[in-house]
């Protein structure tokens, strides 16, 4: 007689999915704010905006991933730190329309569930959440054998913030000629232009277990695996000073593509080269991978993770403001009369 077949021999296995949630209820419970009604385990997260104090609010959402780094992770064996970048691509995006980040939901889809490599990736998002201050409702697991090779696994993360109607940003209508860019650091690739980097990585035959040729303390994967930075807390009290007119997340397509789109038609921003301050991965990725200045400036953030953009009157009260989470924020540039982005 045919054995009766169940869900696990399709390779779903409904008991470890379980598991995992009550694995990771310590970790979404340390990511609580204010708003958040029930716990983990719903059918759908709530959260009281009208506890959060906002008197006429906006809500700004955003979604996104964290691309083919996740496959530089997977190589490496090293889940610890990608959440961080999930949480980072989303809410580094609201905040540049000056909102605050309330709360969060990832998908984590897999062929065969490994919890403890899902338990360290939603470990790692919970820790994300807690830099961004907001908090972790809630999510998916999804297993789909058939649809993943073994040990792979995709993330998709989900944010939704609010603003108060009158603090939207960008204030293109106060934008003018002379105002500055104040740029804050990147901690390295981020979360843009992997499949470039992996490129760069296969054609230097080297692998994710050598010694990174930029940093010998520690290997190639650890290094390029450093976690996007979330710049919110220090963008938020950026703003509370007065004088942020716009802000830019510099994501895929670099300075190049990312400043213009928060300028007016009439104003341009212009980089002083001379005042970028580039990390040693950049250098390396440019000359290993023999790539021109104009593809690294509209590939990669290039050492600058986010942009301020603020009236010169304001510029030493903002980096004041900024110097507890940023203490290396700079001048890089300024607006001028014309469009896009040009370096001087």
């Amino acid at each position: 007689m045919t054995k009766p077949l169940t869900y696990a021999d399709a390779g779903v296995s409904i008991d470890a999915g379980n598991e995992l949630v009550e694995r990771i209820k310590p970790a979404v419970a340390s990511t609580k704010r204010s708003g958040v009604m029930g716990n983990v385990g719903g059918f759908g997260a709530l959260f009281d905006l009208k506890e959060t104090g906002y008197k006429d609010p906006i809500l700004v959402s955003g979604t996104d991933g964290v691309g083919t780094k996740l496959k530089i992770a997977i190589d490496s064996k090293k889940h610890s730190t990608i959440g961080i970048d999930l949480v980072a691509m989303c809410v580094n995006d609201l905040v540049v329309q000056g909102a605050e980040p309330l709360f969060f939901l990832d998908y984590f889809a897999t062929g065969g569930l490994d919890n403890d490599v899902a338990a360290t990736v939603v470990e790692s998002i919970a820790e994300g959440c807690k830099q961004a201050g907001c908090a972790l409702t809630g999510g998916e697991t999804a297993e789909m054998p058939g649809m993943y090779a073994k040990g792979d696994y995709d993330l998709g993360g989900f944010c939704v913030g609010a603003v108060e109607r009158d603090g939207l940003l960008p204030h293109l209508n106060d934008m003018k000629e002379g105002d500055l860019l104040i740029a804050l650091p990147s901690s390295g690739v981020h979360s843009n232009g992997f499949s470039l980097v992996r490129k760069v990585v296969e054609n230097a035959d080297l692998t994710y277990q050598h010694a990174a040729p930029f940093a010998e303390s520690i290997s190639l994967g650890e290094a390029l695996l450093a976690p996007t930075k979330i710049y919110v807390k220090a963008c938020l009290d950026a703003i509370k000073v007065g004088g942020v007119k716009g802000l830019s997340h510099i994501t895929g397509g670099g300075l190049t593509e990312n400043l213009p789109r928060v300028l007016p038609e009439n104003l341009g921003a212009e980089i002083k080269l001379e005042s970028l301050q580039q990390l040693p991965v950049f250098k390396w990725l440019q000359e290993a991978g023999n790539i021109e200045q104009a593809e690294m400036l509209r590939t990669f953030n290039c050492g600058v993770g986010m942009v301020l953009i603020v009236d010169a009157s304001q510029k030493d009260a903002i980096l004041t403001a900024l110097k507890p989470h940023e203490p290396n924020a700079y001048v890089l540039g300024e607006l001028i009369v014309g469009n896009g982005c040009t370096y001087a």
